[in-house]
C-alpha cells in the first residue's frame, strides 16, 4: 500500500520546497496587494460585494482591504491576521506591517534559496528585531511634563495618520477635532464615549465636533421641544402593551364588551406603568423599545420628553453620557440612577433633525459629526478619523513619540546593519536581510510617490550615518527632507507593534514545511 493513501482521496498535501514557495508567494501576493496604499500617496482600492446590492466601499485602510478578501493561501491569511489584530491593537500601521512582513519573508525566501536554514534565519531576525526595537528606544521624544508640546506632538501625530487618508485635504481641521476629543476622554482608551455620525450633505469641511451628546432620532408630537436641567430615564421596557394585539393573543369572549373591557385593563395597566416612570420625578423619557400613542399621551401631558427606539449602541453611551443606568423595572425609584444634563434641544443638520443633549455629567462623551458628498466618502472619512482617534488615545497612555517619514525604519536598518557585521556565522546574512527589509518601507512610499526610490533611499542612507539626523522622505517636495521641521511625526506604540508582529508573522510563515488540505466534505444526494 502507497504510502500517500493516509490521507483521504481529495485531500492534498504539499511538502517542502513546494510548500514554502507556496506560503512564500501568497504571503508576498497580498503584501504588495496593499503596498500602493502606503504613504501620504498611497492610493485607494474599490472593494465590490458579490451580495445582496453589490455594495461597494472605497478604502486605503490596509486592514479594511484584507478583512474583505477570501484567500485561499493559509500564509496569506496569516498576514490578514496580523493586520487586523493591528487595527484593534494600535488602530493604524495596518498597511505597513504587511509590507514589512511581506519584504521579509521576500529577503528570506532569497536565503532559503542559498542553502541557509529557515531555523538560522528566525534566530538572525529574532535578534534584529531586538537590535531595531532599541534602536527606536533609544531616540524617542517624550513631551509628557510640558502640556503644550505634547499637545502639538499630538496634532502632528494625528496630521501624519491622516495625510495618507481621504482627509488629507483638510488634516488641520480634522487633527484638531481628533485631539480635541481624545483629550476630553482623560486618559482612557475606551473611543465608545467619541460618537460618530454620518450625514451626507455639505462637504468634509463642515464637519465639526460637539461637546455634548447627540441621538439620532426626532422628538414625539406634541412633546415639549427643550427642556432645561433636564432628569432623564434611560430604559429598556416594553411600552406597547395598551392595545390588544391581534397576533398570538387567543381570548375566548361571548360579546365585543368583554374584548372593550379586556383593553381598558390593559390600558389601566398601561397607565400605572407610566405613573410609576413619572415617580421618578423625570422630564426626558428615552426608551429602547416602541412607546405607543397612549403612553406617549400621557407623558405629554405630564409634559415628559419621551423619546422611543433610541438604538442600542445610543442608549448605552447615553447611559453612559448622562451618568444614568438602563432601567428596566420601576418599583423603587429611589435605587434607579438617573442621568442628568443641562438642556436638551432640536437641532437641524442637513436635511435631519437630531437632539442635542449639552451640558453632560460625564465630561468625556462628545460626538463628531461628519458631513461629505456621498456614502462612500463619509464611511472612508470614519475609518481614517477612527484611526486617528485610536493613536491617539494610544499616545496619551504611552506618551512616546517618533518622526515619521521613513526615519524610524532607516535609523532602525543602520542599527541593524551595525548588528550584523558584528555577528559571526550564518546569522548575519539574515540580519542584512532584515534591514533590507526595513528599507523596503521608505522605498515603498517613494514609489508610491512616482519618485526614484533608489536614489532617494541612498540619499537617506548617506545622511543617517551623520549623528541626531532627521532625515525622511518628503513626498511633497519630491526629496529628502527634515522631518522635524515637516512635523512628521509618529507614535512609538505604532511603530514598536509593526515591527514585532511582522517579524513574528514573518517567523511563523518560515516555520512551515508541509501544507496539508482536508477533503472536503461530501454534499449527501438528498433525493
Amino acid at each position: 500500500m502507497p504510502i500517500d493513501k493516509i490521507f483521504k482521496d481529495d485531500a492534498n498535501e504539499e511538502k517542502g520546497e513546494r510548500a514554502r514557495m507556496a506560503s512564500f508567494i501568497g504571503a508576498m501576493a497580498v503584501a504588495d496587494l496593499v503596498k500602493s496604499t502606503l504613504g501620504p500617496k498611497g492610493m485607494d482600492k474599490i472593494l465590490q460585494s458579490t451580495g445582496r446590492g453589490h455594495s461597494v466601499t472605497v478604502t486605503n485602510d490596509g486592514a479594511t482591504i484584507l478583512k474583505s478578501l477570501h484567500i485561499d493561501n493559509p500564509a496569506a491569511k496569516v498576514l490578514v491576521d496580523i493586520s487586523k489584530v493591528q487595527d484593534d491593537e494600535v488602530g493604524d500601521g495596518t498597511t505597513s506591517v504587511v509590507v514589512l512582513a511581506g519584504e521579509l519573508l521576500r529577503e528570506a525566501e532569497k536565503l532559503v534559496t542559498s542553502k541557509i536554514h529557515p531555523m538560522t534565519i528566525i534566530a538572525g531576525y529574532r535578534m534584529a528585531a531586538e537590535c531595531a526595537r532599541d534602536a527606536l528606544l533609544k531616540r524617542v521624544i517624550d513631551n509628557k511634563e510640558n502640556a503644550e508640546k505634547f499637545r502639538s506632538d499630538l496634532l502632528k501625530i494625528a496630521m501624519t495618520t491622516l495625510c495618507s487618508k481621504i482627509l488629507s485635504q483638510d488634516k488641520e481641521h480634522f487633527a484638531e477635532m481628533a485631539v480635541d476629543a481624545v483629550f476630553r476622554l482623560k486618559g482612557s482608551t475606551n473611543l465608545e464615549a467619541i460618537q460618530i455620525i454620518k450625514k451626507p450633505g455639505g462637504s468634509l469641511r463642515d464637519s465639526f465636533l460637539d461637546e455634548g451628546f447627540i441621538l439620532d432620532k426626532k422628538i414625539g408630537i406634541g412633546q415639549p421641544k427643550r427642556i432645561e436641567n433636564a432628569k432623564i430615564l434611560v430604559a429598556n421596557t416594553a411600552m406597547d402593551t395598551d392595545k390588544v394585539k391581534i397576533y398570538g393573543a387567543r381570548v375566548r369572549v361571548d360579546s365585543m364588551t368583554k374584548v372593550a373591557e379586556i383593553e381598558g385593563a390593559e390600558k389601566e395597566k398601561m397607565k400605572d406603568k407610566v405613573n410609576k416612570i413619572l415617580a421618578h420625578g423625570i422630564n426626558c423619557f428615552v426608551n429602547r423599545q416602541l412607546i405607543y400613542n397612549f403612553p406617549e399621551e400621557l407623558f405629554a401631558d405630564a409634559g415628559v420628553l419621551a423619546i422611543e427606539h433610541a438604538d442600542f449602541e445610543g442608549i448605552e453611551r447615553l447611559g453612559l453620557v448622562t451618568g444614568g443606568e438602563i432601567a428596566s423595572t420601576f418599583d423603587n425609584p429611589e435605587s434607579v440612577k438617573l442621568g442628568h444634563c443641562k438642556l436638551i434641544e432640536e437641532i437641524m443638520i442637513g436635511e435631519d433633525k437630531l437632539i442635542h443633549f449639552s451640558g453632560v455629567e460625564m465630561g468625556q462623551a462628545c460626538s463628531i459629526v461628519l458631513r461629505g458628498a456621498s456614502h462612500h466618502v463619509l464611511d472612508e472619512a470614519e475609518r481614517s478619523l477612527h484611526d486617528a482617534l485610536c493613536v491617539l488615545s494610544q499616545t496619551v497612555n504611552d506618551s512616546r513619540v517618533l518622526l515619521g517619514g521613513g526615519w524610524p525604519e532607516m535609523v532602525m536598518a543602520k542599527e541593524v546593519d551595525e548588528l550584523a557585521r558584528k555577528t559571526a556565522g550564518k546569522k548575519s546574512h539574515a540580519i542584512e536581510a532584515f534591514s533590507r527589509a526595513l528599507v523596503a518601507i521608505p522605498t515603498t512610499i517613494a514609489d508610491n510617490a512616482g519618485l526614484d526610490s533608489a536614489e532617494l533611499v541612498a540619499q537617506l542612507r548617506a545622511e543617517h550615518h551623520n549623528e541626531g539626523c532627521n532625515a525622511g522622505i518628503d513626498v511633497i517636495s519630491g526629496a529628502v527632507g527634515d522631518m522635524k521641521e515637516r512635523g512628521i511625526y509618529e507614535a512609538f506604540k505604532v511603530k514598536q507593534a509593526v515591527l514585532l508582529s511582522a517579524t513574528e508573522a514573518a517567523e511563523m510563515i518560515l516555520r512551515v514545511d508541509e501544507i496539508i488540505t482536508c477533503a472536503p466534505r461530501r454534499r449527501e444526494d438528498r433525493m
